[in-house]
């Protein structure tokens, strides 16, 4: 799987081939983007002029100062370093078993205060409305003055959560004694005060706050604005919209669009066996091997947060919250889907890139292996990290070796870059590779679309880096999305599909002309919706509306483009089966391209249905934080990238692995067991307790929906209960059997080794491609397009 037989001398330098789709397609693309970005720098600089203000101190009437600035961010930085966000939230954003800390300081204030007041009467009621919307910030001075009563209800919360955070037990989930100094507790209470403030309080000429009236709290006058009604109504129109479009344009040009295999040809899968790998491509079956085993351990950590869910006293009689506390758990839990699922990714890059450049530079696999130790590192090293944070072993927040705490960003700040810096020297790795295709193609080809789309995963996780634990949470909060959203949602996805495209026209299953008009389509697709609809995750983040605005519009649109996988989904399934038709050689790649197939469906299911539930505004305004977020996030994550991941892993061990030792039985009990599992892990627990949560919330209040009495009633401890089978299945019949095929890979890739491979094989095709010639004679052809030159 090197070099491609020539047809002239090695030295000769081919002229570079022809773009071979319209330039209308890069045109488009471009424009897209542009358009996107162009408002996303907008709506940057709309986000640093109108957030939330952190006042320089806060006092009460009498003059006595209750809290500063300083101690607000000092204050995040506790509540991100203790990895609190991993167990409640903020704004809405963060994890589910604690409560919302903005909701729960802004209910407790405001019961304080009616309390304080006499309670009871309708004027008490309208005098407490008033007390917490009035806004009394002085710009001037940089004074937030709060009321006697508001002063005294601070007081009451500071003593509250000192009892809360330093109970030397584990009932809530939290370590024993996870706060104990005074003066932390103190500015944490304060960075919660502040949301809270910026919850209630009118924004500047508006009537509604800061958050656009989140979270639901009628003891402070909290109710939908006209913007969550409005906008949410739109974005259906758009939605409706949006379809009618695609379908008519399916209709009229429909046989130009989507996956379309090779009508006339007669192909010849190779088999296996008969392929030759070069050393970078046996170096991957180690990066697969660490993929499993991260897949493993996230599936683990995956059920024990569950159990919490559950029984949060007790693990099967064992007290697990002293060693491993539920905030511990999930950070490790969603920091391992991003690392074993990127592992893969970055594996299937180095696999491809010999493929498509036809050669492999000499040490290639040095470079793949000192990258998969720099993984290696980053992956143990921010673990740890994240366990001596949360444990207290490093004492000191926003320490450069300490766990940021942010939701998907919980990784020290070292690690971090250097994580982006391994990011960037993968991309370095793939040019390397490919650079001779390169200078032979034009921009617009597969071979620039490829290394460009991978550039793309290093450039925007560099986004992350604006992140800052001490930052305005508002401004942090706008630069984490762009991880969450854009490099997850949006450059991994455009990366894959490239790569899945290669993989079919390497197998001589679709003309490179189909699928570069696939990639192209899905760009702009999903750019046109996605890179704007990132703003659907910050309707109540304390930005101005007009973000909730676009991001209702826009995240409508994202929906779009699922909905045409649907109507490809038959026409993907049947590229191999139609090919493997007319052939004696069977189709080699059955389960990856299965895997591939359920990425589809649960694209629609996952990030369609389920995403726009919870997009839509009026929605988002009573379900943010509950459990229709994490049943959008298992599905779309696990159901999207997981399943990508997985396939793209079988696509290479298929020949990393002899034919003869191919576990096929394994790869089918993995596919069922994955998606079976996953369905039951939706549809029998978090779909239902999504449901049940949103209607407690809407019938008694947020608050009351995001206690842990509630979470944790009877009821609901009954359905987490009935969540087992599925993990079982799951992680006994998916992910075990996967980490086998991965160990397999490793083990012959080994024995394989022992005999020399050239970094310039002979021969690097795929397939065989029989062309019924017009005087009845056959003529062979190249399977990879990309290496022939042949335009579709």
């Amino acid at each position: 799987m090197g070099c491609p037989v020539a047809a002239t001398d090695r030295s000769e330098s081919p002229a570079r081939r022809p773009l071979l789709v319209g330039k209308g397609w890069i045109q488009a693309v471009a424009l897209v983007l542009l358009c996107g970005f162009a408002v996303m720098g907008l709506l940057a600089y709309r986000t640093y002029t109108a957030e939330p203000p952190i006042p320089d101190r806060v006092v009460a009437t009498d003059g006595r100062v209750l809290y500063t600035g300083p101690d607000v961010s000092r204050g995040q930085q506790v509540f991100l370093h203790n990895g609190l966000m991993e167990y409640g939230s903020v704004f809405g954003h963060g994890a589910y078993l604690g409560p919302d800390f903005t909701d729960d300081y802004l209910h407790r204030a405001a019961e304080s205060v009616t309390r304080q007041l006499g309670g009871g009467s309708d004027a008490v009621a309208r005098q407490v409305v008033r007390d917490f919307q009035a806004n009394r910030y002085d710009p001037a001075t940089g004074t937030l003055t709060f009321t006697g009563e508001q002063a005294v209800a601070f007081e009451e919360n500071v003593a509250h959560n000192t009892a809360f955070f330093g109970a030397n037990d584990t009932r809530r989930g939290l370590r024993p004694k996870a706060i104990t100094d005074p003066t932390e507790t103190r500015q944490l209470t304060a960075f919660f005060s502040w949301s809270a403030w910026a919850a209630s309080a009118q924004r500047p000429g508006k009537n509604y706050s800061y958050t656009n009236n989140w979270p639901p709290e009628p003891l402070v006058g909290n109710q939908p604005t006209a913007n969550v009604v409005v906008w949410s109504v739109l974005s259906l129109v758009a939605l409706l919209a949006g379809i009618g479009a695609l379908f008519a344009v399916f209709g009229r040009w429909g046989d130009r669009l989507g996956w379309r295999g090779r009508q006339a040809d007669t192909i010849s899968f190779r088999r296996p066996d008969a392929v030759t790998l070069t050393p970078a491509q046996r170096a991957t079956a180690w990066f697969f091997l660490v993929t499993g085993v991260l897949f493993l351990a996230q599936t683990l950590l995956g059920a024990a947060s569950e159990h919490y869910r559950a029984d949060v006293t007790s693990f099967f009689g064992i007290d697990l919250a002293r060693l491993l506390p539920y905030n511990l758990v999930r950070t490790w839990h969603l920091q391992l889907a991003l690392f074993w699922v990127s592992a893969a990714f970055l594996a299937a890059g180095i696999f491809l890139a010999p493929i498509i450049a036809g050669r492999e530079p000499k040490r290639q696999n040095v470079l793949a292996y000192v990258l998969l130790g720099a993984v290696a590192v980053v992956v143990f090293g921010s673990l740890a990290g994240e366990a001596m944070s949360i444990h207290g072993v490093f004492s000191e927040p926003g320490s450069f070796f300490a766990s940021q705490g942010f939701e998907y960003l919980d990784l020290a700040k070292v690690w971090q870059v250097l994580l982006t810096l391994g990011l960037f020297v993968w991309a370095a790795i793939l040019f390397r590779g490919v650079r001779v295709r390169l200078a032979r193609d034009h921009m617009g080809n597969m071979p620039w679309l490829f290394f460009l789309a991978a550039c793309a995963i290093p450039a925007f996780y560099a986004v992350g880096l604006l992140v800052d634990s001490g930052d305005n949470f508002t401004h942090a909060d706008f630069w984490r999305f762009w991880v969450v959203h854009l490099w997850v949602e949006d450059f991994l996805e455009l990366f894959t599909t490239v790569m899945v495209a290669y993989i079919f026209v390497m197998l001589g299953v679709i003309r490179e002309r189909v699928a570069m008009t696939v990639i192209y389509l899905d760009v702009v697709l999903y750019s046109a919706g996605g890179v704007i609809g990132t703003m659907h995750h910050l309707y109540f983040s304390g930005e101005p509306a007009e973000h909730m605005a676009l991001g209702a519009f826009f995240s409508a649109a994202e929906v779009i483009p699922l909905t045409f996988l649907t109507v490809e989904a038959w026409s993907f399934l049947q590229l191999g089966s139609r090919q493997e038709a007319r052939t004696a050689t069977p189709f080699p790649h059955r389960w990856a391209v299965m895997f591939l197939v359920a990425v589809g469906f649960w694209n629609f299911v996952g990030a369609g249905i389920f995403g726009f539930l919870i997009n839509l505004p009026i929605v988002s305004y009573y379900e943010i934080g509950t459990a229709l977020t994490a049943n959008h996030g298992h599905a779309a994550m696990m159901g999207v990238y997981g399943m990508l991941a997985i396939g793209l892993a079988l696509f290479c061990l298929r020949y990393l692995i002899p034919e003869r030792y191919w576990p096929e039985r394994l790869a089918t009990i993995s596919f069922w067991s994955a998606n079976i599992g996953l369905l039951w892990m939706c549809f029998a627990t978090l779909l239902p307790l999504g449901v049940l949560q949103l209607y407690k919330s809407v019938d008694a209040g947020y608050h009351a929906a995001r206690t842990l009495e509630y979470v944790t009633n009877p009821t609901n401890s009954f359905v987490e209960w009935l969540r087992m089978p599925g993990d079982i299945v799951f992680i006994a019949g998916g992910a075990l059997p996967f980490l086998w095929i991965c160990w397999l890979g490793v083990r012959h890739s080994l024995r394989r080794g022992l005999r020399a491979t050239l970094e310039e094989p002979d021969d690097m095709l795929f397939t065989d491609i029989t062309v019924p010639a017009s005087d009845g004679r056959q003529r062979e052809a190249s399977a990879a397009a990309a290496t022939s030159g042949e335009q579709s």
